[in-house]
């Protein structure tokens, strides 16, 4: 306890019951030992505290975490999105003018080409 062995404990209670008197001393170290018992109060509170600041530090670094993740991942998300919509709009305007391309081209020779059963006209009955 600070150093201080059983030799000096007696020599300074020895000198303190000198000097305070024999009244006094059981006040002053009642009144001592109340001090002592509240500073170990506000020392364990601070600790309290600091403990639930680490602890709120702690939750806000995660929601910041969170938070980064799923911004990042709205950010993917909507540019694959967009490069998908392009892809996307690129194989339709290909669709698109290729199936143009095989109405208006095809649309003239298929009809004349093909044989009346497939276009679903009737030949005329021949007469006997």
């Amino acid at each position: 306890m600070f150093g201080i062995g059983m030799p000096e404990l007696i020599l300074i209670l020895a000198i303190a019951l000198i000097i305070l008197g024999p009244k006094k001393l059981p006040e002053i170290a009642k009144s001592l030992g109340r001090g002592i018992s509240e500073f170990k109060k506000a020392t364990q509170e601070f600790k309290e505290n600091l403990e639930v600041d680490n602890d709120l530090r702690e939750a806000r670094d995660t929601i910041l975490e969170v938070k980064e993740d799923l911004e990042e991942t709205v950010r993917k998300s909507m540019s694959e999105n967009t490069a998908g919509q392009e892809a996307d709009a690129v194989s339709e305007d290909e669709l698109e003018h290729t199936f143009e391309d095989d109405v208006t081209e095809g649309s003239d020779d298929s009809v004349e080409e093909m044989p009346s059963q497939e276009t679903g006209a009737k030949e005329p009955a021949k007469d006997a």
